[in-house]
């Protein structure tokens, strides 16, 4: 391939009423390889990355594989990946370690996947959430550094954060999320005409002006606030970035295809069935939202760790159930949590599947990300921290296998969280803290 003097980083630069402005070139074929896998230069195409969380575990009875390896079994509470199997990785028998912390109900499992450690107590965070870690690194070239959305219908339900003090609110109002990515500030990356706005141009010189001031304000502070002032101006930082490339023509992408307007959201409530549909619409929106480079890193709840899901024909939520619903005599387990996490399974299934559908470059949109879903415990009515039930789907752009089940045979969990951040390109060559933390990635699905 003869090798051309441009680089993707080319620019066309300018003059906009008065001010510079800075124009990227689309992705032409002249910076890829002849694949078109990846750049010239053998950089590869960049991958998204998110996480799936359902709340309240899993039944070994009904969700352990009883094959380890490739096409595994599907036992009745993971039926629902049949179509998915080969994207989706089951990891079983992963534990979370405490180190001697208390074993904080429903919050201590989670928290621990995502940072890499135990939390001393509700509302601490040890560290920055994982998704965090992967969209300080994929996540600064495209319009939002990353996506939280829920379909529990609290804006709270959200494990994005950079600490304690700094939580990224969840989506929950489809309607509000169209508008968020595809309203007005849009930009089509497969349109012809390209036009920045004066009025983000406005915007993004009002916040450099408040970023200059921010160095002279820091020396006054004492070490807390100095801390929290980093804080609040990464943020600043961040949104600020986000208005410079959108004064950039985007490059073009094959799968974005502007989704039809959401007029109305879906009813609140906690019935499966509405829970359901109310994650399918956000899903179909993120996925969108991820084809058209509008952001590469997200996160999507399902139901929080205390889940007040409910079945139908018994009014009372998943969480009180599993402390309160004896287990069936003969099957082992309690039987509404039972069916509740298997609807929890056919969203996720549906979720997979969403990505899966979308055709991109040589392959598809699912093949170009890498999703870690997890729950917060394993057997709810105990709050039991080993086995905490772990997925995976994507390949991360042919950089993991999958179709896989992996048991961990008592292993820290943050052995999957650090193969999913290594695959996403984090310089990380250990991760986690006391004995959650290790440099064992998980090489069964490792390439």
């Amino acid at each position: 391939m003869t090798k051309s003097k441009f680089t993707r980083r080319r620019v066309l630069r300018g003059m906009f009423n008065g001010c510079a402005t800075t124009v990227a070139l689309p992705l032409l074929d002249c910076f890829l390889d002849n694949k078109g896998t990846a750049f010239a230069s053998g950089e590869p195409l960049p991958a998204r990355f998110g996480t799936w969380f359902w709340g309240l575990g899993m039944d070994q009875q009904i969700f352990v594989p009883k094959k380890v390896g490739a096409d595994y079994d599907l036992p009745e509470q993971i039926a629902s990946l049949r179509d998915v199997r080969k994207h989706v990785n089951v990891y079983t028998g992963f534990d979370v370690l405490t180190d001697g912390r208390p074993n904080l109900c429903h919050y201590t499992g989670w928290v621990a996947v995502r940072t890499g450690e135990a939390p001393l107590g509700n509302g601490r965070y040890p560290g920055a959430s994982l998704d965090v870690l992967v969209s300080d690194v994929v996540g600064t070239n495209s319009r939002y550094r990353s996506l939280q959305v829920a379909a529990t219908g609290n804006p709270r339900s959200s494990q994005s954060f950079r600490s304690s003090e700094a939580v990224n609110p969840a989506d929950v109002s489809a309607v509000e999320l169209y508008q968020r990515i595809f309203g007005p500030e849009f930009q089509d990356p497969n349109s012809p005409v390209f036009k920045p706005d004066p009025r983000i141009m406005t915007r993004k010189s009002a916040l450099s002006t408040v970023m200059e001031q921010s160095a002279d304000l820091r020396k006054t502070l004492g070490k807390a606030d100095q801390s929290r002032l980093d804080e609040y101006f990464t943020s600043v930082r961040a949104l600020e970035d986000r208005l410079s490339l959108q004064l950039q023509k985007p490059p073009p992408a094959e799968a974005c295809v502007l989704p039809s307007k959401i007029e109305k959201d879906l009813p609140l409530g906690l019935a499966a069935e509405m829970v359901a549909n109310r994650h399918n619409l956000l899903t179909d929106i993120l996925v969108m939202a991820l084809a058209c480079n509008q952001t590469r890193v997200f996160s999507m709840m399902y139901s929080d760790a205390q889940a007040l899901t409910t079945k139908p024909g018994n009014p009372r939520p998943h969480h009180p159930a599993t402390h309160e619903d004896l287990r069936d005599p003969v099957l082992g387990y309690q039987l509404d949590s039972a069916w509740l996490i298997t609807r929890a399974m056919e969203s996720w299934a549906y979720f997979v599947g969403a990505l899966a559908k979308v055709k991109e470059g040589d392959g598809t949109l699912l093949d170009h990300s890498l999703v870690l879903a997890h729950s917060d415990c394993q057997l709810a009515q105990v709050h039991s921290l080993q086995a905490v039930p772990l997925m995976t789907a994507g390949s991360a752009g042919g950089r993991l296998k999958t179709g896989l089940h992996v048991t961990g045979q008592g292993t820290p969990a943050t052995r999957v969280s650090l193969t999913a951040l290594q695959a996403m390109g984090v310089k990380v060559d250990a991760w986690g803290a006391n004995s959650m933390r290790t440099s064992r990635a998980v090489g069964e699905v490792t390439i």
